[in-house]
């Protein structure tokens, strides 16, 4: 068994970079370790000290983002475009959570004063949300920096107050490396306490950091089958903790006979191959009447592919697809280009009818990741009702409509958003915005806590837990529960919501 981690390029199929070590578990032992010694005072530093540290981090990678994204490209073939604007989404995610750090409303302070008169009675009460510890973050692949060693997990884990360690993915360990020297020497020049941020390398150092005892959570984003066998793991330990995991995602999308028109295909083609369909919110499920399925056909044919994150994703793509095609329960409608690069793979359409893909709704809801996507036809949008109801849990739902469409599209929003956490009108899901109003999440198997979003504001909530204190001194409570509200934020007094 090999002891390094080794990046590829996925255009020529080459090494790229030098070899990173694996973790071994001792050295997981002791940055698991440093990491919880160094949340009790990260912990407690106030939240607008830790606002301009996040900025700071994110400052420091803006200033390397020529090395960043040329590493980048080297090790996953998304190109210089897409990671350039990748990595201004990621530093701008530290700097959301540095606004919301001083918002100060995520921590949710409620103040109860005492009322001995009630039954039963209640004494003085101060609610207030704590980070947990520390959580451990597991990278993506398909996004090297928003989802990754300093993405959306770590940002909202730091900001919260806890540490964290990341467990790099193999698919780029230079990027990762690269991005991790940039986070801790700029932690480090903020004055963070050391070891509050770490990384280790190798499939098993993820196991490790997961069963270890000082990992109070975990942050997790890929496949179905990975994300379960590390949530089982989170669940057997002999104290069980929370582990949220983005996993895999249909994306069903409607389109009503209103919207049916030619004009749709462009914006579909567009978003079914971005990124070479690398995306979690991929339109990887269309539900349109027939008439609409030449011109979707016509666009997915004009489209090109390009070379996927790994060999492994590679493959896996085209055995999906071929045993799709070779089954007799879907046709090929059209394909595009494959380039001529080491795991490049051609974007495809299927069809089949309503019918069918109820009567084999499991097998024709399997997610195969990247730019392919399966047209479901229906004669008339009533049919789609119970079928629509059945699909697994997804994060988006996606309803195209013209105006006489409205009832229609109402109708199946209400069902939609029973599977889905967030429902779409008239745009494509390809693209998560980073806001307080985000919701990146869903039923499973799109993610084990349906609760809960890993992009947006309220990410956060994740990592903090409740805590109340009763009949405690003024000045022994933390300052968000003090009568004087020195932090200055919304709380809660005797049940009405005060923003001062």
């Amino acid at each position: 068994m090999s002891h390094v981690v080794q990046g590829y390029n996925p255009r020529t199929g080459e090494p790229f970079g030098e070899p990173v070590a694996k973790t071994p578990d001792s050295e997981v032992d002791r940055i698991a370790s440093a990491a919880a010694t160094a949340f009790p005072a990260w912990s407690v530093e106030p939240a607008a000290d830790r606002a301009v540290v996040l900025e700071k981090v994110a400052d420091a990678l803006d200033a390397e983002s020529d090395l960043l994204v040329a590493t980048a490209d080297g090790e996953t073939a998304l190109g210089v475009p897409r990671l350039t604007t990748e990595l201004k989404r990621t530093t701008n995610q530290l700097r959301l959570f540095a606004e919301v750090l001083r918002e100060g409303s995520y921590v949710e302070a409620t103040l109860d004063s005492a009322n001995p008169d009630i039954i039963p009675p209640r004494p003085v009460l101060r609610r207030v949300l704590r980070p947990l510890g520390t959580v451990a973050v597991f990278s993506a692949s398909n996004f090297p920096f928003a989802f990754s060693v300093a993405g959306g997990d770590t940002a909202s884990a730091l900001a919260s107050g806890c540490s964290v360690v990341v467990k790099a993915h193999s698919a780029h360990p230079s990027t990762s490396r690269e991005t991790a020297r940039v986070v801790l020497d700029a932690l480090r020049d903020a004055g963070a306490p050391e070891g509050v941020f770490g990384i280790v390398y190798g499939t098993e150092s993820g196991v490790a950091l997961v069963k270890h005892p000082a990992v109070r959570a975990v942050g997790f984003t890929g496949s179905t089958g990975g994300g379960r066998a590390l949530f089982d793991l989170a669940q057997g330990r002999p104290d069980p903790i929370p582990f949220y995991g983005e996993l895999g995602s249909v994306n069903p999308t409607v389109i009503l006979p209103g919207a049916a028109t030619p004009d749709i295909a462009a914006g579909f083609a567009a978003s079914l191959t971005m990124g070479v369909g690398q995306f979690c919110t991929n339109p990887g499920l269309v539900f349109a009447p027939e008439s609409i399925v030449p011109a979707l056909g016509e666009a997915v044919a004009a489209t090109s592919g390009g070379a996927m994150l790994n060999e492994r994703m590679c493959d896996s793509y085209k055995a999906g697809t071929d045993a799709l095609a070779a089954s007799d329960l879907a046709s090929v409608v059209s394909s595009g280009v494959r380039p001529d690069e080491a795991w490049a793979v051609a974007p495809l359409l299927f069809s089949t009818s309503v019918k069918v893909f109820e009567e084999n709704l499991e097998k024709l809801t399997e997610e195969h990741f990247g730019p392919a996507a399966l047209v479901v036809t229906y004669s008339e949008p009533s049919e789609l009702h119970s079928v629509l109801a059945k699909l697994p849990g997804t994060l988006t739902g996606t309803v195209h409509a013209a105006e006489s469409d409205h009832a229609e599209a109402g109708a199946v929003a209400e069902i939609l958003r029973h599977v889905a956490g967030r429902i779409i009108f008239n745009a494509w899901p390809t693209g998560v915005a980073v806001a307080w109003g985000q919701h990146h999440g869903g039923p499973w198997p799109s993610t084990t806590n349906p609760l809960h979003t890993s992009v947006g504001a309220t990410s956060i909530r994740r990592w903090i837990a409740p805590v109340t204190y009763q009949s405690w001194p003024d000045a022994l409570l933390p300052a968000e529960l003090q009568d004087a509200n020195p932090l200055g934020i919304p709380r809660r007094v005797d049940g009405v919501l005060v923003v001062d």
